[in-house]
């Protein structure tokens, strides 16, 4: 495997592929990553996978001297390559041609680009993952990519190169020869986005959608005495016994048994006591998500209130002048209303020689036309001063109360800030950099924002801190984060916080710091990196990855698979393909099994399913038989995808699968 990048996220993907899946990895980086400390994954943690470079190594395996662009490697690591640019020596360098799988994590989506397009050239074989954050951009390149493997493998024999059986879109492969050259292109963004946005509503509400697939799951606390937990379809996770203790761990590796449990079996879940859970509530296809659109102001925002009742009063004047007009000319209403409206606009002719009550009319119509002439100049004013302001960022409105304050729009704040608008939210964005990203989304969702930096006085006082529900600290920046969230404290000491932080024992010291000062308030820290890499990582594996949501400080996993080729799933029931702390199927989509017909039906086993409005049966009977055909969804931990990918980790890094 090559992972190349220039961020956190590269150093964690590249200890997820060694740490978890076993595999051979090199790590391309630029030379100022060897000044960063990666993070630790897994049971690697005591021995610091990358905490040290300890080894020299060149092309040929075995060799003491460190050759010239080579740097000393990690232990945990094949090698690491250190260039400023993937130019196609650099890969070819790096080995992509004989290669598995490479993936692409830099922060420059052209860079990441252009590497992928001589990636390609030089491996027509190779699965490619692409980390960009363009959504229809990526869409394109994909097609490109996997069309032009396809014209370049044209005349190679499928069989000579079958993989390992791994069976979902085109094999796990890879590490036997196996052909399995498809593009995946992902954002650590889109990944982290909706765990980030959960985080900070009100019932800690967990939603994974893609592909018009929603998997909505949801912590509950530990039921009280006497009552029971309600299971909802299956219970995911159960949180770590000193969640409420300030001096716990809260789910880091130094938990232990009081730690958090993934995919716990029943069992496990009676024996449980003062333990909250992670539970499946929704299995559902939603479609495919709705387009935003161009902005466009209501009809409404167009005019004030104050001119609103302007022109409603001079509605009603002409109204009874045509009704007194009706009355003293004996007019029909058509009429009368006609001759009204021609002495408004100063257009009829004087009633010389008419009644005294017609001339009166007339003198009345004129001065209700003088005051109309003000009344449509203001409103026309403050039409185009509307939709000049909805090209301008709006300001905290007075009495905003109960909203998110969202800390920097870049990358990942656009992301979380479209997720929480989705739900309707309400946010108030702070950014210190008029050109950020995000702020084109802030102003055509019409959200308010406040140009500024958090640090200086008064900043957070304008997003109106003292009277919001949470803050999202997203920024890029440890120490902003830390400053804003600790100022926010003060402002408001139960105030619901979430911090983004790089470094995991730094995040584990001021989650635990935060929670002993403030007890009775939410805290969460949340790496961007921790969140997307599994995904990534399951990728370059060949899996379709649907999403992740993090249980307290680790991840769980939802993925979608073909049952044919996985020893572990074909030919068993749903029950029995269960394995407690790795993996467990959630549904299947019926498209598979409409082949051979109903799940609850013949050669399932018995029982009854439901099923969702379109494609999808989920809690499944535990005596439906899995068969080759099928495909399903499951959920299942990072150890235990690893196994189901045919790759399995070598024994001194693998530990147990709930991990």
């Amino acid at each position: 495997m090559v992972v190349a990048g220039d961020d956190a996220l590269a150093h964690r993907l590249a200890a997820e592929l060694r740490g978890v899946y076993g595999e051979r990895v090199t790590l391309v980086v630029p030379p100022a990553q060897r000044r960063v400390r990666p993070p630790v994954v897994g049971r690697a943690r005591g021995s610091t996978l990358f905490d040290r470079v300890s080894a020299a190594v060149n092309r040929a395996a075995g060799n003491g001297d460190a050759p010239p662009g080579r740097t000393a490697e990690p232990p945990g690591v094949e090698r690491v390559l250190e260039a400023t640019e993937l130019t196609e020596a650099v890969l070819a360098e790096a080995g992509v041609e004989r290669a598995a799988a490479l993936a692409l994590v830099g922060d420059d989506d052209e860079a990441n680009i252009r590497a992928a397009l001589t990636a390609r050239r030089l491996n027509p074989r190779l699965r490619l993952v692409i980390r960009l954050y363009n959504r229809r951009l990526g869409q394109h390149i994909k097609e490109l990519l996997d069309q032009a493997s396809a014209l370049a493998t044209a005349g190679i024999d499928d069989g000579s190169g079958d993989g390992d059986g791994g069976g979902d879109r085109g094999g796990s492969g890879g590490g036997s020869g196996g052909f399995d050259a498809s593009t995946t292109v992902l954002s650590d963004a889109d990944t982290a986005a909706p765990a980030l946005a959960a985080t900070a509503v009100a019932g800690t509400s967990k939603v994974v959608q893609t592909d018009g697939l929603m998997l909505r799951a949801v912590e509950r606390p530990p039921p009280g005495p006497g009552e029971v937990a309600d299971p909802g379809l299956c219970t995911l996770a159960l949180l770590s016994a000193t969640t409420n203790d300030p001096a716990g761990a809260d789910g880091s590796e130094s938990s232990g048994p009081q730690g958090p449990r993934l995919l716990p079996d029943e069992r496990a879940v009676a024996a449980a006591t003062g333990r909250g859970t992670v539970v499946l509530e929704t299995v559902s296809y939603t479609g495919p998500a709705a387009s935003g659109g161009r902005s466009v102001p209501p009809f409404a925002s167009l005019l004030s209130r104050r001119l609103r009742w302007s022109f409603a009063g001079l509605v009603g004047c002409v109204v009874g002048l045509a009704i007194a007009s009706m009355v003293v000319t004996g007019e029909p209403p058509l009429q009368a209303t006609y001759l009204t409206l021609l002495d408004l606009f100063a257009i009829n002719n004087p009633a010389i020689g008419e009644p005294v009550g017609r001339q009166v009319l007339q003198l009345f119509s004129g001065l209700v036309g003088l005051l109309l002439l003000p009344v449509l100049l203001a409103a026309v004013l403050e039409a185009l001063g509307t939709f000049r302001n909805g090209a301008a960022l709006r300001k905290p409105p007075r009495g905003l109360s109960g909203h998110v304050v969202l800390l920097g729009v870049g990358k990942i704040g656009t992301r979380v800030l479209a997720r929480l608008r989705e739900l309707n939210i309400p946010v108030v964005c702070v950014e210190a950099d008029p050109e950020a990203r995000g702020l084109a989304m802030a102003r055509r969702l019409r959200v308010p924002v406040v140009l500024g930096d958090v640090t200086q006085e008064g900043v957070l006082e304008a997003a109106k801190i003292h009277r919001a529900h949470a803050l999202l600290a997203l920024t890029s920046a440890d120490t902003t984060n830390l400053e804003a969230a600790l100022y926010a404290r003060t402002v408001r000491p139960d105030l619901r916080v979430v911090l983004r932080l790089y470094d995991d024992d730094f995040a584990t010291a001021v989650y635990r710091t935060l929670r002993a000062a403030h007890p009775q308030a939410l805290t969460r820290s949340r790496s961007v990196s921790h969140l997307a890499a599994p995904a990534f990582a399951g990728a370059m594996m060949g899996r379709q990855i649907l999403g992740a949501i993090p249980v307290e400080r680790r991840v769980l996993l939802f993925a979608a698979i073909d049952v044919g080729g996985h020893a572990q799933l074909e030919g068993r029931t749903v029950g029995e393909a269960f394995r407690a702390g790795a993996w467990r199927v959630l549904a299947l989509e019926t498209g598979a099994a409409g082949r051979r017909g109903d799940p609850a039906g013949g050669g399932g086993g018995g029982g009854v399913s439901q099923r969702a409005p379109s494609g999808l049966v989920w809690d499944l009977p535990s005596s439906y038989v899995l068969r080759a055909e099928d495909r399903v969804v499951l959920a299942a931990t990072r150890r235990g995808l690893a196994e189901l990918s045919g790759r399995r980790a070598r024994e001194r890094s693998v530990g147990p699968p709930g991990q």
